[in-house]
C-alpha cells in the first residue's frame, strides 16, 4: 500500500513534506515517490488538509467463488428485475396515464436496472475480465 497524491486537489499547504518520515512525497513532479513511501504509513494522509492525499492497494484479494446454485437465483432475479423493467418503461411511456403514475414508473424502472446490476454483479458476471462473464457473452453471442 503506498500514497498517491491528486494533484487537482493539492493546495500546496505541503504539511505532507514536514510529515514523511522518508520524504517521499518531496519530488519535483508533486506526485509521490511510492519506492520511498512505507507501506500504509498514513501520516501524509492523515496531515493532508484537502484531501488530495490517498492511499493504494498493491496487490487486491482474489474474489471468492460464488455457489453456483446461488449464481443461478441471481440470474434468475436478474432476469426477472430485467422484465419488470420493461414492463415500468411501458407504462412511464404511457401518455394516458396519470402524471403521477408515469413519475412512480420511472422510478420503478430505475430501481429494476440497479436490482439487476447488483444481481449479476453478486452472480459474478459483471467483474471485469472473469471467466464466468466471459462464458455469458460466448454464450449470447455465439462465439
Amino acid at each position: 500500500m503506498y500514497a498517491r497524491r491528486k494533484l487537482s486537489l493539492c493546495t500546496k499547504d505541503c504539511i505532507c513534506l514536514f510529515i514523511c518520515p522518508t520524504g517521499a512525497t518531496n519530488t519535483p513532479t508533486g506526485q509521490i515517490d511510492s519506492e520511498r513511501c512505507l507501506d500504509g504509513c498514513r501520516l501524509c494522509v492523515d496531515a493532508c488538509p484537502s484531501h488530495a492525499i490517498h492511499l493504494v492497494m498493491d496487490n487486491y484479494a482474489e474474489p471468492a467463488p460464488k455457489n453456483s446454485d446461488l449464481s443461478s437465483l441471481l440470474l434468475e432475479l436478474t432476469e426477472s428485475k430485467t422484465g419488470q423493467e420493461a414492463i415500468a418503461e411501458t407504462t412511464a411511456g404511457d401518455e394516458s396515464q396519470s402524471p403521477g403514475v408515469r413519475k412512480l414508473a420511472r422510478a420503478l424502472k430505475l430501481s429494476c436496472r440497479i436490482l439487476a446490476e447488483d444481481g449479476a454483479r453478486e452472480a459474478g458476471y459483471m467483474i471485469p475480465g472473469c471467466k464466468a462473464g466471459r462464458d455469458l457473452i460466448e454464450s449470447l453471442t455465439g462465439d
